[in-house]
């Protein structure tokens, strides 16, 4: 089992994820973010990404405090200066979130903070249930995961056609 809670494996992995892990490191955005807990979470870290997919960064945030989590993103200088940035506050099961997203170099990178320990998030939790079942069922079941993303299809809701899920989003989480 891989240790998702640290970057290094990203440096034996495919070419997408030595070069994440290039980027990541030359920005030490996981250096910064460490007061966070940051994960990379998502397609990229278990490979069913596609060319749009995104890195997701998951941080313990209290969001009480969101202000100085703005502000130390800033003051550390997380995103260079002249780079363009999106912020929203969110509700996700009556949980307050906010989400960064901005590009660094080729990737688009989304920094998603909650009031909760990463490592019980749910796009934690969803990648770890996707990696199990992905080590399960093989290559052919990867393929296909990554032909329903090229179609359109979210992540979760493409496990769902192919493992007949009624509702992916929770059935996921129980495969834990």
């Amino acid at each position: 089992m891989i240790d998702f809670t640290k970057i290094n494996y990203l440096k034996n992995g495919n070419e997408r994820q030595k070069r994440a892990y290039e980027v990541l490191t030359r920005y030490q955005i996981f250096e910064k973010l460490k007061n966070y807990s940051p994960i990379l979470a998502g397609t990229i870290p278990i490979e069913i990404d596609i060319e749009e997919s995104d890195l997701d960064i998951i941080c313990e945030v209290d969001l009480n405090f969101e202000e100085n989590f703005l502000e130390e993103l800033s003051f550390k200088k997380i995103i260079p200066v002249e780079t363009e940035v999106t912020v929203e506050n969110i509700m996700i099961e009556n949980e307050k979130a906010i989400v960064m997203n901005f590009r660094l170099e080729e990737f688009s990178i989304e920094i998603f903070g909650q009031n909760r320990p990463v490592t019980k998030q749910n796009a934690y939790l969803h990648m770890i249930a996707e990696y199990k079942i992905l080590q399960e069922k093989g290559e052919n079941f990867k393929q296909k995961i990554i032909k329903l993303k090229k179609q359109g299809i979210k992540t979760e809701p493409a496990f769902g056609i192919l493992l007949n899920l009624e509702n992916p989003y929770e059935d996921l989480l129980k495969m834990i």
